[in-house]
């Protein structure tokens, strides 16, 4: 028994200091995100160096859009005008983003979000690695 008790303590360590997200950080989604990494169940990542796509959330009252945009030189972004609508749902605690286009739904799991961090977890358990985007310009 004294041999699972450190362990026991450290899982708990481990579920105390997991990321949580609250209400007021669902306003923090909002603006420009480039993807970092994705981490993959087994344990694998793949790194995004370089990025010629921007993932754009707007939302308010929990409902809003996502839109691809692409970073030009002069600190602008093109767009094809595609948005994927979306809204934000909490369950148990968990915040979660609901994506509907014309071809299709799907959720992922809101599992960090803060200023310059936001983490996304699909059905497969892939993890989005996501880094706020600072506008740039060579003006």
């Amino acid at each position: 028994m004294k041999k699972f008790l450190p362990l026991f303590f450290f899982s708990l360590l481990l579920v105390a200091c997991k990321p949580s997200v609250s209400d007021a950080d669902i306003a923090k989604i909002n603006g420009y995100w480039e993807i970092q990494k994705v981490e993959l169940p087994q344990g694998g990542k793949k790194e995004y160096k370089v990025n010629e796509t921007i993932d754009f959330f707007a939302v308010k009252d929990n409902k809003g859009f996502l839109q691809k945009v692409m970073p030009q030189l002069d600190g602008t972004y093109l767009t094809n005008n595609i948005k994927e609508s979306l809204a934000i749902t909490k369950k148990e605690g968990v915040f979660y983003v609901n994506y509907t286009t014309n071809f299709g739904k799907w959720q992922e799991e809101i599992v960090e979000l803060k200023d310059s961090v936001l983490v996304l977890k699909n059905k497969e358990n892939l993890e989005y690695h996501y880094k706020r985007q600072i506008p740039f310009s060579i003006k």
